[in-house]
């Protein structure tokens, strides 16, 4: 039987500010006594887990040029070994000491996000292909009506970058590079650009 047109509407979506932090990070605003701790702050290691240790640090740039200052930060990332820490894992046991997601609200005077973590491991893609080691980035924000998801590869895997498939699917390669955290040291910064001429690539997954 064929259902009226009017009897299931898709409901309008809504900016997720301002209300994004209360609801997911209350601590980091203030309001204490809900949890202990805010879901998912905090670093991804421990003392026992295995890989190179890293910190990730970037913010989140609209297209005017300004940092946002209340962007939310969701990473998920492979461990070491390139498995993830996940009920769905099948090639592998995950590094138990690493927990493989955390999330970030940006500063509220510079805008900037912080992750305490490891650099993955290789993934293969759906055909077997290693893909270069990379970061799963989320970002909502006051302003953006649907998450918005991205990666964040390292500038230091020039070769895996190359034979990622991922980016060879990427038409125009002058782009990749918004894909690509700089390291220096321990410390990899990748800023996410909402619009303008350096505007990051979005994968609509």
């Amino acid at each position: 039987m064929v259902q009226p047109l009017g009897y299931l509407k898709e409901s309008a979506s809504q900016t997720a500010g301002p209300y994004v932090h209360i609801g997911c990070t209350p601590n980091f605003t203030g309001i204490h006594g809900v949890y202990d701790h805010d879901l998912g702050s905090g670093s991804l290691v421990n003392e026992q887990t295995r890989g190179e240790r890293i910190t990730i640090r970037g913010r989140v740039i609209d297209g005017a040029g300004t940092a946002l200052r209340d962007a939310l930060v969701e990473i998920w990332q492979a461990d070491a070994d390139g498995f993830y820490n996940s009920p769905s894992e099948t090639r592998g046991k995950a590094d138990p000491n690493f927990f493989g997601w955390a999330r970030c609200p940006g500063d509220m005077e510079t805008g900037e996000f912080v992750f305490e973590t490891i650099k993955p491991g290789r993934v293969p893609f759906r055909d077997g292909r290693l893909m270069a080691p990379h970061v799963n980035f989320w970002i909502v924000a006051r302003g953006i009506n649907l998450g918005l998801n991205t990666r964040m590869y390292f500038s230091d895997e020039t070769q895996a970058n190359a034979e990622d498939p991922i980016l060879a699917r990427i038409e125009h390669k002058v782009r990749v590079p918004t894909l690509v955290g700089k390291r220096d040291g321990d410390t990899v910064t990748f800023d996410i650009y909402l619009q303008g001429e350096n505007e990051t690539i979005f994968f609509d997954i």
